[in-house]
């Protein structure tokens, strides 16, 4: 039976939008996370009787054809890049984007990766990396005898150098932002890679227009909602069930007949 192969993908798809759910909660504590969702589209159709064919007289055309459908699969798990809620922290490399962009870190083979965790620290020669040891690009390195570091919101870098009187410039942070975000590839650590669906990186400096401001001394939380994710979980968990109702429904008129022909 039609039915039974029918409701398995519905199953599977319903199997697979848990398992995202899952990811946004166990990433519910992640710096600069963003929640994913699935999205799914019927599969092809069996034509039982075509429409808009002449009808026996040949007067007129049947105005509704007969298509069944054969279930689901999944289409896209999309990235919904909407803004996080920002907490303060008090660290001064703790640094949070309010708006539309992203940061730029270098890879150790040398590639541009992205990311919105600005949990930014100081490596053992000065330069400004990640907590994986990514260097934070353009490069700045803190000067030695730096006593503390200012970021005001443009993304200007001021070290501030003991025995001098003045703030020192050491460099300027810049960000990068994409036509189509939801395309990039997630690798994981926060990291972002560009494809040919998410465009080429455009750079700017921080509240330069479509570029947010950089707060210092925030992080960007994950933007996962509990409460709708427990009630996605809920209705994701109804859906399967009554798919699952369908296969033993099909199955037993399945023995109905077997049994019939006995």
């Amino acid at each position: 039976m039609r039915a039974l192969s029918i409701a398995a993908t519905g199953m599977s798809a319903q199997q697979t939008n848990v398992e995202v759910i899952a990811n946004n909660i166990a990433n519910i504590n992640t710096t600069g996370y963003k929640r994913t969702r699935a999205e799914f589209t019927d599969l092809l159709y069996q034509v039982e009787r075509v429409q808009g064919v002449s009808n026996q007289s040949g007067e007129n055309v049947i105005p509704e054809g007969a298509q069944l459908g054969l279930g689901t699969r999944l289409s896209a798990i999309r990235l919904l890049n909407i803004q996080g809620p920002l907490s303060e922290t008090g660290n001064q490399l703790d640094l949070a984007i309010n708006g539309p962009g992203w940061f730029q870190v270098a890879s150790p083979s040398g590639e541009t990766l992205y990311s919105r965790s600005g949990a930014f620290n100081v490596s053992a020669t000065g330069q400004i990396v990640t907590a994986d040891g990514y260097l934070l690009e353009p490069a700045i390195t803190v000067p030695s005898g730096t006593t503390s570091i200012e970021i005001n919101q443009t993304g200007e870098v001021f070290a501030k150098i003991e025995g001098q009187a003045n703030s020192t410039s050491v460099g300027q942070i810049t960000l990068a932002n994409f036509t189509n975000p939801a395309g990039l590839n997630a690798l994981g650590s926060n990291l972002f890679q560009p494809t040919d669906a998410s465009g080429p990186a455009v750079t700017g400096l921080p509240g330069d227009p479509s570029f947010g401001k950089v707060q210092q001394g925030y992080l960007e939380n994950s933007n996962v909602d509990p409460v709708r994710e427990i009630t996605e979980l809920i209705s994701a968990q109804r859906a399967y069930e009554m798919n699952s109702k369908v296969i033993q429904a099909a199955d037993d008129m399945a023995g109905v007949v077997s049994k019939g022909i006995r």
